[in-house]
């Protein structure tokens, strides 16, 4: 080989799965391969289905792109793509977006195949690599699964609406005329109530109401919602748990954009997960509610199964805990009497984010009004223990930390709860900040929503604190992420001396807390981190590139995590040895913790030097 070949040779005998093979194999790869300079200009002429190639980045960034625009993966130098088809000989799918020019190696079918036949590890290698493409869900038919699509998927026509103050038969002529089962009824764009068929039965002929009344009077007034762009499953959710067939769909403006049925939902594959959720909300006693959680730990490696993108578990055990907790306060109020006032059952921390895992414990409490009677008091207690303990027995455990409505600490007035976090956000002690990162994720379950929205209106106001988020910035920049020199794992080692990564303390907690900074930071009420991340976005606080890798690696750490969980690998809770992955998911770990800890140092710097 000339002096070039043999430079170019170094290069592929470091990159997997060269370096476990003889030389042979690099020395093959180079005396075959052909050189291009990739550049935006010829990006399209390469990926070709008549010309099937192996590419291997030596320089340069790129993003893989499929059919619908969205990016599955981005490569850079040691990347590979076109390996799917040289495998299966199926069509060329996606396509190449050049971020930054650089020099791709290029080897043929016929070469490729060679390479299959004569080294076993190389074949194993792509064939691995095919199969488990962690960062993307997008190697596999959307279409397949519900869980999936998002709401705007299933809309299949634009919103039926009506002024409130049009009469009911004007109402019910519309509705013929469209031939719907309901309406929506707008005010200058928005949302303000829904009619269905049901209360023309109910509402109009049974009470023999006058049809020339403006429909207001009979209309569901602030009905639920949901927005364009949320899953298949958070509707089924909260239909199922409402008892309700017609849910408004809006977009992120709340501009009525059409209406979801129960009909709609039906037509997708059914889905045991959903099913069950429907069976707890109708649950008759505990009993039944204990028996019915003995289903979810083999219901959810099913479920694995036969999903793209496994984060969506964290869905669905939150899903199932919500539930079982809404049921069992409805069952509580059956035995013991409606509350004698309004009350918000709340939840923090994973479960407010709609992140659970296998393992997670509750986090939950009480939101009651200020000055409540002994007798008051003495009601929500006995209501916050019943949920709680019988939480457990069904297999949500108890948190570690007493973070529970059965704590009178997590059972109290706005005002009291306010103080609360007034006092952590004005002195950001280590506990403080340990606790911020548990209630500053928090969600609604049951009760009142208008108390909740006071208490968040609160806290949105309390929180702007720059010593706060200066604070929280050096709280998160602490945790090491487990990298050291020359880009090695760092790891950890159990009472066994099983050598593990901490995927959850080491990895995701650091992406949870930095998305939470920064949404707190831009007054974003949502918890969830997904979530926080797309809302992100439209705010000028971090990058696009940064927030997509941020999401990126949520996920694909979430789905290592995830896996290790549901498959029994014998580790520490969220734990992964990484030494049983293959070279493209060590790399892509690799990675992932390399992003992290860019963020962290950016969050750092933005945040504790006050430039925000």
């Amino acid at each position: 080989m000339n002096t070039e070949q043999q430079e170019v040779a170094q290069f592929v005998m470091q990159q997997t799965p060269f370096n476990q093979l003889d030389g042979a194999a690099s020395e093959y790869f180079v005396n075959h391969l052909d050189i291009i300079y990739l550049t935006r200009e010829n990006q399209n002429q390469w990926l070709s289905s008549d010309n099937l190639r192996l590419f291997l980045i030596r320089s340069g960034d790129y993003d893989l792109v499929d059919p619908k625009g969205d990016v599955i993966t981005k490569l850079s130098s040691g990347d590979y793509f076109g390996f799917p088809s040289l495998l299966t000989g199926e069509a060329i799918q996606n396509s190449i977006s050049v971020q930054k020019e650089g020099i791709v190696y290029m080897l043929n079918q016929a070469a490729f195949d060679y390479l299959r036949r004569e080294y076993k590890v190389f074949e194993q290698y792509f064939v691995r690599a095919h199969k488990n493409r962690l960062l993307s869900s997008h190697y596999k038919s959307q279409n397949d699964s519900w869980s999936e699509k998002k709401i705007c998927e299933l809309m299949n026509r634009k919103a039926v609406t009506l002024a409130p103050d049009a009469s009911i038969r004007q109402t019910a002529k519309k509705m013929k005329q469209q031939g719907v089962s309901s309406i929506m009824l707008t005010e200058h764009d928005r949302l303000v109530g829904v009619v269905t068929d049901r209360d023309l039965r109910n509402r109009v002929l049974a009470d023999e109401v006058d049809p020339q009344e403006s429909v207001s009077s009979i209309m569901t007034c602030k009905p639920k919602f949901i927005f364009e762009n949320n899953r298949v499953f958070s509707a089924l959710h909260l239909m199922l748990k409402h008892n309700i067939h017609h849910l408004p769909v809006l977009d992120e403006h709340h501009k009525p954009l059409g209406m979801l049925t129960s009909t709609d939902l039906l037509r997708q594959q059914k889905s045991d997960p959903v099913q069950l959720i429907g069976r707890i909300y109708k649950a008759h006693s505990v009993v039944d509610l204990k028996r019915y959680s003995q289903e979810i730990p083999g219901l959810l490696k099913g479920f694995s199964n036969n999903i793209d993108d496994i984060s969506l578990i964290g869905k669905l055990l939150s899903g199932l805990t919500d539930a079982l907790t809404s049921r069992l306060i409805r069952l509580f109020q059956e035995d013991n009497g409606a509350a004698p006032t309004s009350f918000s059952f709340i939840c923090f921390g994973s479960q407010a984010r709609e992140e659970q895992t296998l393992h997670s414990d509750q986090d939950n409490g009480l939101l009651l009004p200020d000055d409540l009677t002994e007798e008051q008091h003495d009601y929500f207690k006995r209501m916050g223990e019943y949920v709680c303990e019988h939480l457990i027995e069904c297999g949500i455990k108890r948190c570690p930390g007493n973070i529970m409505a059965s704590n009178a600490q997590c059972r109290m007035g706005i005002n009291a709860w306010t103080e609360k976090f007034h006092k952590w956000i004005t002195s950001p002690t280590p506990e403080a900040m340990l606790n911020c990162k548990i209630f500053f994720d928090l969600r609604f379950i049951e009760g009142s929503t208008t108390l909740y929205a006071r208490f968040c209106e609160q806290l949105k106001r309390i929180s702007k604190n720059d010593l706060f988020y200066a604070a929280m910035a050096s709280d998160i920049k602490n945790t090491p992420v487990p990298i050291g020199l020359f880009n090695q794992f760092k790891l950890e080692k159990d009472e066994k001396q099983h050598k593990y990564l901490d995927l959850k303390k080491r990895g995701v907690v650091i992406i949870n807390d930095i998305v939470r900074l920064y949404s707190l930071k831009a007054g974003i009420q949502r918890a969830n981190t997904q979530e926080r991340i797309d809302a992100l976005m439209k705010f000028s606080l971090l990058n696009k590139d940064d927030l997509y890798n941020l999401k990126d690696c949520w996920r694909f750490l979430t789905q290592l995590r995830l896996g290790t969980q549901i498959n029994e690998e014998g580790l520490p809770s969220n734990c992964i040895n990484p030494n049983a992955l293959n070279s493209l998911e060590r790399h892509q770990l690799k990675e992932a913790f390399y992003l992290v800890k860019q963020a962290q140092q950016a969050a750092a710097f933005k945040f504790a030097r006050g430039s925000l």
